[in-house]
């Protein structure tokens, strides 16, 4: 879909029509499944969030400014509600074992525990650094990188009509656009 007609199907839906509502809904799905794919969240998960992105559309579709731009309202909707499920999980890891709470942590040194609590924060910041990078990039980047990290990766074919890209010009853009991401990383020292 490009986003004349994504403008267009928004304008309509706002006025209440039900089919402009159910292709908003049928071409943009691809767009928002691959955001919520990015972030491995479990099945019950995934589709919660994903119910969750369609009914705060629904909520909001009269204000959005915008309308051309309901694709990238969407990804950024998505990718919110995806961190504030990974956030909440990160607070309660429930468990049926009753004998987890009696196991020692682990069996490694604190040694071990400092180093591989060091990597880990390594790796976060890099990750944090690469999503700042990616944000500073144009809107058109921003989306194709984030639709590609999808897992499993959308076709080529679901990219170009959630992104209204031509296919041919996928795989280009995207070179264009690594290139783009990686002299930002590099130009900041954060590589």
């Amino acid at each position: 879909m490009d986003r004349t007609e994504v403008g267009g199907l928004v304008q309509s839906a706002v006025d209440g029509d039900a089919a402009a509502w159910k292709a908003l809904v049928e071409g943009m799905s691809p767009l928002v499944w691959s955001v919520v794919r990015a972030h491995r969240l479990s099945d019950a998960d995934a589709h919660e969030v994903y119910q969750t992105v369609w009914f705060r559309f629904a909520q909001n579709l009269g204000r959005i400014r915008e309308p051309d731009k309901a694709g990238s309202w969407l990804a950024s909707t998505a990718r919110h509600e995806c961190l504030k499920v990974l956030k909440s999980l990160t607070r309660l890891t429930l468990t049926d074992d009753p004998q987890v709470l009696d196991r020692a942590s682990d069996d490694r040194t604190p040694e071990e525990s400092l180093i591989d609590s060091e990597e880990a924060a390594d790796r976060a910041e890099r990750v944090r650094r690469l999503w700042q990078e990616l944000e500073g990039m144009g809107e058109r980047c921003r989306q194709l990188l984030r639709v590609l990290v999808a897992s499993p990766p959308p076709s080529y074919v679901e990219i170009s009509a959630a992104l209204g890209i031509a296919v041919g010009s996928i795989g280009p853009l995207r070179q264009r656009c690594l290139r783009r991401l990686r002299a930002r990383m590099d130009a900041r020292g954060a590589a």
